[in-house]
């Protein structure tokens, strides 16, 4: 019977396909470019278990088996790595998650539209911003001499003279917070368009009920956004263990890397800059199997605690 409704299933999804071709015709070009960047280069993942030499190419180099990943796991800075980037990506989520839903609320509940528009303009723009003008601004900020921040703290009776970018406790806020200021605007897009879609009359029937602004977001919206805000959390999980290297490589210095050296980094510097490229391969596969095995495990209990999730 089982086999009967594949069958029927298989039938319509092929009639289906037909009768909409032109629609997959235009998935070509996403299909090809997912192919190319995503799928081909998963060839030379092999090297991650290869003594891997430029001269005897991918298949020439002997088999090494996990001998880098255990390489990785002995060296001394492993757990330090490891702690830092545990610990930067659950701050920036456990930050940067909440923000961009609360600031989508607020803008949702301004009323004149010129307001609005000016308000979503403003937090959008510095999205747009490059890491390396980014870490330039904060530079320049935070300067320990020429820096306004400093010039302030100066005003309250502190130094003046704080060296914030070197400074390894400082670090970790540093990033965490430039972050949340350069995409809070840009992240509350998705909740924004969400909020759009809610249906008026319920805020008209909880307003007759007397419900407050205040009970009307939690009664009304966000239990409408509450879909959107469990796959962004899932994806949020699902790059955990993926602290981009670009900013923080430009933010870091000989005095903070006790807490600014993570995974990303430390792969860039092993691969690029002294070529140990199976080493630096292999120590990028355990970033991605743990970022995978996160992404299932997260979506599998929020699947079963919610109706939403991935798959």
């Amino acid at each position: 019977m089982k086999q009967v409704d594949r069958q029927k299933a298989r039938k319509r999804t092929l009639l289906l396909m037909k009768k909409n071709w032109l629609l997959y015709v235009f998935l070509i070009p996403a299909v090809v470019y997912i192919a190319v960047f995503s799928y081909a280069p998963m060839y030379g993942l092999q090297i991650a278990f290869k003594n891997f030499s430029i001269s005897k190419g991918i298949l020439g180099s002997p088999w090494v088996g996990f001998k880098w990943f255990t390489t990785f796991f002995e060296t001394p800075r492993f757990w330090r790595i490891l702690k830092n980037t545990l610990g930067i990506s659950v701050y920036s989520l456990a930050v940067g998650f909440p923000i961009p839903i609360i600031l989508a609320l607020i803008v949702n509940g301004v009323k004149n539209t010129k307001w609005k528009k000016f308000a979503q303009t403003i937090t959008y723009m510095p999205h747009f911003i490059s890491a390396v003008v980014l870490v330039g601004m904060m530079s320049v900020f935070f300067s320990p001499r020429s820096g306004f921040i400093n010039t302030i703290l100066s005003w309250f009776g502190a130094s003046g003279e704080i060296y914030f970018m070197g400074n390894a406790d400082y670090f970790p806020h540093m990033y965490v917070w430039s972050g949340v200021w350069q995409g809070a605007g840009w992240g509350s897009i998705i909740y924004i368009a969400a909020l759009s879609g809610v249906d008026q009359t319920l805020h008209e029937a909880a307003m007759i009920d007397g419900a407050n602004k205040l009970k009307r977001v939690l009664h009304v919206d966000l239990p409408a956004i509450m879909p959107t805000m469990v796959i962004m959390l899932i994806m949020n999980f699902g790059s955990l263990m993926s602290v981009g290297y670009e900013k923080i490589y430009l933010m870091q210095n000989s005095l903070n890397t006790t807490t600014s050296e993570v995974i990303s980094t430390y792969v860039y510097k092993m691969g690029l800059q002294q070529q140990q490229y199976s080493y630096s391969a292999a120590i990028g596969l355990f970033n991605n199997v743990i970022s995978f095995t996160l992404l299932v495990i997260v979506n599998k209990i929020a699947g079963k605690l919610s109706d939403s999730s991935l798959w």
